[in-house]
């Protein structure tokens, strides 16, 4: 195999993490967890990312952000490829991308439940916990809207300081 052209893996990757998730703009795609790898093959430099949800409409425009931004900085070959498994995760957001969706006012989706087994279907309406505000931590939350600026995104209100947030869905 053939490196890359461009000034190695580990300074490639460090130019990936750093591009900013055009619908969460305070939060980078690998704070985000969407920036699954950086590697090469044949003499391409190969950035693999998974989506937040397969119908993501970001996408495209992460994949041309990730070349546009890598061929900036000298790598002259850039693939960027798509895997859907393994499934994203709401875990695969770091600490950092929790904190900065925070100070953002968003809040951040609630943990992944662990699970061992099939997951059960149910026709009726769970009980949900809690979204946490952003702005004074209250739970006394209701949700105003299903959807956002972005489907992964639902609208919120705090009942303490009545103050509207964003949440992050637990896609």
């Amino acid at each position: 195999m053939v490196a890359p052209a461009g000034p190695g893996l580990a300074a490639a990757r460090a130019v990936a993490a750093a591009v900013p998730d055009p619908e969460l703009p305070m939060v980078t795609v690998a704070d985000l967890g969407i920036l699954r790898e950086v590697g090469e093959d044949e003499g391409h430099l190969v950035v693999t990312i998974t989506p937040t949800y397969s119908g993501c409409p970001a996408l495209p425009e992460i994949a041309r952000d990730l070349r546009r931004r890598l061929t900036a900085a000298g790598y002259a070959n850039v693939t960027v490829r798509t895997v859907l498994a393994p499934a994203w995760t709401r875990d695969w957001i770091t600490a950092e991308g929790h904190r900065k969706l925070r100070a953002a006012g968003i809040a951040p989706p609630h943990a992944a439940p662990r699970r061992q087994g099939p997951v059960p279907l149910t026709l009726t309406a769970t009980r949900r916990a809690p979204v946490p505000c952003p702005h004074c931590g209250s739970p006394r939350t209701a949700q105003t809207a299903a959807f956002s600026g972005t489907a992964c995104k639902a609208l919120y209100r705090c009942e303490s300081c009545r103050e509207p947030f964003e949440y992050v869905k637990a896609i």
